[in-house]
Formats: structure tokens, C-alpha cells, sequence
């Protein structure tokens, strides 16, 4: 074959090659899917809820919550939180202190009323828009016991009690002997000097019918956390 014919022959085959990658060239790709991870189905979309399964879950969420609303005013049956707002508890309880209080204690539970419980109870006493007071003291006489201030010191029975617990270890003012009547208690606060309770007219013998309840812990602040007594 000449030199001629095998130019003529190259050209030949260079154009149809050229024709071809054109022709590819101007095909359009077919979309590529991504296949689904090994082991992992793809994910279906979400069906809508019927009517009736709005409805299924309506009722379930109504049950859970009359659930926890009965759970609630049960426990509040027993316990009330309350958060102490005077000083007049120090240094035993200081103001701002978050208290859990047994409301039956002593109906419920059966225990008796001891010296030195503290408790929370309703007074005539009111704040500065009306409401009456609710008053956190120590219970220092039961029924039937006598007390006398005298000296600076609390005399129960006729014996001297305890002031150890006090802010100051003084009790201010003076009070013939009394009897605590029947359905009765006697109470201090542990600031003796700068507290309201049964040396005043205005508190008086606490009856316990008001009585709310026994101060069992403190909650907050979380570095006093514990029983009170």
C-alpha cells in the first residue's frame, strides 16, 4: 500500500473516531440513584394519623395527666413545701429556707406532740395586703404544762429548759406561770429577742386544730440540706 493510501486510510479512521466521541459526547448521562447503605433500609416516609388515632392518643395523654394531677394532691395530702420568710427561727431555720412539712403527722400517723417540734400553724397575724400569716415555731409547753419567764431563762414544769438552740441563749420578757390548756400548745421561735409567738396576745396559745403540720427537713439551700430539730 502506498503512503498515499495509508494517510487517506489514518484520516479515515481519526474522523470516525471524532464522530464517536461527539455522538458520546451529546448522549445525555442517565441519572445515577444512591444505593442504600448495607444493612440500612431507606427510609419510608411518615404516614399521617387517622382521625381515630388522634383521637387513641387525645385520651392517653388526658389519662396520663389526671394520672399525675391525683398522684399530686395525694402526696400534698401528706407533705406541704414551705419556704420560711422571717428571722424569727434563727439560727435554726434562716429566712429563704425551703422546708417540707408532715401535714399528718400528728392525726394520720398517730405521733404525739412533743417540746422542742417545730411546726408550722395559721395565725390572726397579717401581712401588709391581708393575708393571714403562717408561722413557723418551736414548740415549747403541751397541754398541761406550766410556763415562766423569768431571768432571761424558760421554766417548763418548774425546771429551767434548754436555750442552747436559741440565736442568743436569752429569752427577753418577763410571764407569770401559765397552764397550757387542753387542745393547746405553747411556742417560741428561736430568735427569742426578735420573734412573735405565745408571750404575745397577738399569738397567744396556738390551738392544734391550727397546726399545719411538723417541719421534718430542709431542702434548700443545698449546703444545709437535712432534718431540723
Amino acid at each position: 500500500m502506498s503512503d498515499q493510501e495509508t494517510l487517506a486510510t489514518t484520516e479515515q479512521n481519526t474522523a470516525a473516531e471524532a464522530e464517536t466521541v461527539n455522538a458520546a459526547a451529546e448522549t445525555p448521562a442517565e441519572p445515577q440513584t444512591a444505593a442504600p447503605a448495607k444493612g440500612k433500609k431507606a427510609k419510608q416516609p411518615k404516614k399521617p394519623m387517622t382521625e381515630e388515632e388522634k383521637k387513641e392518643n387525645l385520651k392517653e395523654w388526658i389519662k396520663d395527666l389526671g394520672t399525675a394531677v391525683i398522684i399530686a394532691l395525694i402526696f400534698l395530702q401528706f407533705i406541704q413545701p414551705t419556704l420560711v420568710r422571717e428571722h424569727s427561727m434563727e439560727y435554726t431555720l434562716y429566712q429563704n429556707d425551703y422546708l417540707i412539712v408532715s401535714r399528718r403527722h400528728y392525726t394520720w400517723l398517730g405521733n404525739d406532740m412533743e417540746r422542742g417540734d417545730i411546726i408550722i400553724f395559721d395565725s390572726d397575724l397579717t401581712t401588709s395586703l391581708g393575708f393571714k400569716k403562717m408561722l413557723v415555731k418551736r414548740i415549747i409547753g403541751i397541754p398541761g404544762d406550766t410556763v415562766e419567764i423569768r431571768g432571761g431563762s424558760v421554766y417548763v414544769n418548774g425546771m429551767e429548759a434548754d436555750q442552747s438552740f436559741t440565736k442568743d441563749g436569752y429569752t427577753s420578757g418577763t410571764m407569770s406561770q401559765v397552764t397550757v390548756p387542753e387542745g393547746c400548745v405553747f411556742v417560741l421561735g428561736d430568735n427569742r429577742q426578735n420573734s412573735t409567738d405565745s408571750r404575745s396576745s397577738a399569738v397567744g396559745f396556738v390551738p392544734i386544730s391550727k397546726i399545719r403540720g411538723k417541719v421534718l427537713v430542709r431542702l434548700f439551700p443545698i449546703n444545709r440540706f437535712g432534718g431540723v430539730d
